[in-house]
């Protein structure tokens, strides 16, 4: 099966009131691990790359695992480019053959993100490529996108901003935030933000970034055997469900593989001193990443049995 458009998978999304994962890739390892999690639960996947993991990877090589990928698994898969920040880079994934890019003008004035969004769609669109953009500003860091603080998407901003840029889907900030350290204080998210856009933008697919959960177990297993990631704090799964319900069709998960992966090569170090090969250790954590993305799919997304 062929790369894909996320424009069948969102309109199953929005009318079952489910979400799709879209999981950030950087090395063989995930993309296998996501993959059988998908082949698994029998969900459409997005497989998105940032402007790090196509430096620390390479576009090529991304390429040509997602080539591996497509004829081992009979899926419906994206190939997502995940904050572009530039037209040229965007130009040059759509080129490269990805399926979908995010131009991220959210750090621009509302008119400046409003001309390179539309720039984007342009182009994409003569290519069939979908469009997602991003209005607000997320805080914390994720490769190379920061901000210090959030800056809430307003509703009637974005019903203007789709209408005059023709942006397929929209990443909105209504609390969520890059990395592990989400909140300070007890989570919440702004769902009355949330519903007041879904209801001027009816049918239209939105899109939560900085969703990851940071699952307590696995900040526990990272810092029992040596790493020092306490007090992390992520979106609560309940949350995320109750999203998928009221427009968002689109939830990014990178953090929790990130954290997954980590603390069990950690645990599998301490465990066993005398191994180096790097077999023993990325197979526990290929796992690592499939069980956590079926987790995700199974019982936060809602995506299962959804091929």
């Amino acid at each position: 099966m062929p790369l894909t458009s996320p424009k069948e998978m969102f309109e199953g999304a929005y009318q079952g009131e489910y979400a799709i994962g879209a999981f950030n890739v950087n090395n063989m390892e995930i993309v296998q691990g996501i993959i059988q999690a998908g082949e698994a639960e029998q969900s459409p996947l997005i497989l998105q790359v940032s402007a790090g993991a196509r430096k620390y990877a390479g576009q090529k090589y991304i390429i040509k695992l997602m080539e591996a990928a497509l004829e081992e698994a009979d899926l419906p898969i994206v190939l997502h480019l995940d904050h572009g920040q530039t037209f040229e880079i965007c130009k040059e994934v759509i080129q490269g053959g990805f399926t979908s890019v995010m131009i991220d003008g959210s750090h621009l004035p509302l008119e400046e993100n409003i001309a390179l969004t539309r720039q984007v769609v342009d182009y994409a669109h003569d290519q069939g490529v979908w469009v997602e953009a991003e209005l607000g500003r997320l805080a914390g860091v994720e490769d190379e996108v920061s901000s210090e603080e959030n800056v809430y998407t307003d509703p009637d901003e974005a019903a203007e901003f789709v209408e005059r840029t023709g942006c397929d889907s929209l990443a909105i900030a209504i609390g969520t935030s890059h990395g592990a350290y989400k909140f300070k204080g007890k989570p919440q998210l702004d769902f009355d933000r949330l519903e007041k856009i879904s209801s001027m933008l009816p049918g239209y697919p939105l899109v939560l970034h900085g969703a990851s959960s940071v699952l307590p177990e696995f900040v526990a297993m990272a810092n029992q055997y040596g790493g020092s990631v306490a007090d992390a704090v992520g979106v609560p799964e309940d949350f995320l469900r109750r999203a998928a319900r009221m427009g968002v069709c689109k939830i990014n998960i990178d953090t929790d593989i990130r954290l997954a992966m980590t603390a069990v090569i950690r645990k599998y170090f301490k465990e066993h001193p005398q191994e180096f090969d790097p077999r023993k250790y990325l197979g526990p954590a290929r796992q690592a990443v499939k069980d956590m993305v079926q987790h995700k799919i199974k019982n936060v997304l809602g995506s299962s049995n959804k091929v």
